[in-house]
């Protein structure tokens, strides 16, 4: 990416996970990280079971875990500039809606969907977060309608092939068309540059430079291919429309002001290595959190793990 890019510093970011792969309540985790449990029962609403007087832990009203990912991204700048963006939808309808009813998520703040890429297991919910925004729109019409970041090229279709064998066994669930998107009330954005947003707090990347020789993209990943009527699955390892956000946020605690670029990530199928090595060069700012899955798992990517651990934990 040519020319070094700038993104506002914001003095507080705080992300919300809509919806991981798993749930996980026991594990202890770092300071700055809050499990679910903690924030249920700390609400002032939380049932008090009437023998004990202790709150109930009310499984009925948690979260689910789904194979996909969305989170929440809030920004604040000097305590007066908030926004509110998110990254993401998870696989399908009832994850995005139920996670969000029960997080209590403020729908109607939502400025906009940020799509890292175009497979069903990240945009699988837009429609139904869409139509859930859109029923508060109708009752109350203060609220500005939901802006959708997307990559402009959108596949036919994706499929996944048979480990070792390229044999296609299955065709992926359909990413939302830009037509449904704008007929549920999204406005759409069609970005294949890197660009801010959010206030110019968060950067939205452009196409990912492939330049480390050892991280080669998606090996089972095929994409269904259309020409003069005809139609074939081709080989898609590398996938081209995804993209990374990254927010610059002030480091607290220090008199000295410095700033370290906190960047997320999602799936990585372009290689971690790939993406961190692309937000140094675009802010000149050291990396100071990943966040999102690495894709390095399968007895086929073993030999990308060793360089990749490398590079994160002694060359980043």
């Amino acid at each position: 990416m040519s020319g070094q890019k700038f993104i506002k510093a914001v003095d507080k970011l705080t992300i919300t996970f809509i919806v991981d792969n798993c749930i996980e309540w026991m594990t202890k985790l770092p300071p700055g990280f809050i499990l679910e449990v903690p924030q249920h029962l700390s609400h002032p609403d939380v049932p008090l079971d009437p023998v004990t007087g202790v709150p109930f832990i009310d499984l009925e009203n948690y979260c689910y875990g789904a194979h996909g990912f969305s989170a929440l991204i809030e920004t604040e700048v000097k305590g007066l500039e908030s926004h509110l963006t998110l990254l993401d939808t998870g696989p399908n309808s009832r994850t995005i809606i139920r996670n969000i009813e029960v997080l209590q998520v403020p729908i109607k703040h939502i400025e906009r969907i940020i799509l890292s890429h175009w497979h069903c297991d990240h945009s699988g919910g837009m429609l139904a977060f869409l139509h859930h925004h859109q029923m508060r729109v109708s009752q109350d019409t203060s609220t500005p309608a939901c802006m959708l970041d997307l990559h402009p090229d959108r596949p036919i279709a994706h499929g996944i092939t048979a480990r070792g064998s390229g044999v296609v066994v299955g065709r992926l669930p359909p990413d939302p068309m830009f037509t449904q998107i704008e007929a549920v009330g999204g406005v759409v954005e069609k970005h294949a540059e890197g660009h801010a947003v959010a206030g110019s707090a968060v950067w939205v990347s452009g196409e990912i430079p492939q330049v480390t020789h050892f991280e080669g993209g998606l090996p089972s990943g095929v994409q269904w291919v259309e020409k003069d009527g005809q139609g074939v699955w081709m080989k898609e390892e590398d996938i081209m429309d995804e993209r990374y956000t990254a927010i610059d946020v002030i480091r607290k605690g220090l008199v000295i002001s410095r700033c370290e670029c906190c960047t997320y990530y999602l799936c990585s199928h372009a290689g971690i290595v790939n993406v961190v090595k692309d937000a140094v060069e675009t802010f000149n700012c050291p990396v100071y959190m990943i966040i999102g899955g690495l894709h390095l798992a399968g007895m086929e990517l073993v030999e990308r793990i060793p360089p990749t651990v490398d590079y994160l934990a002694n060359k980043m």
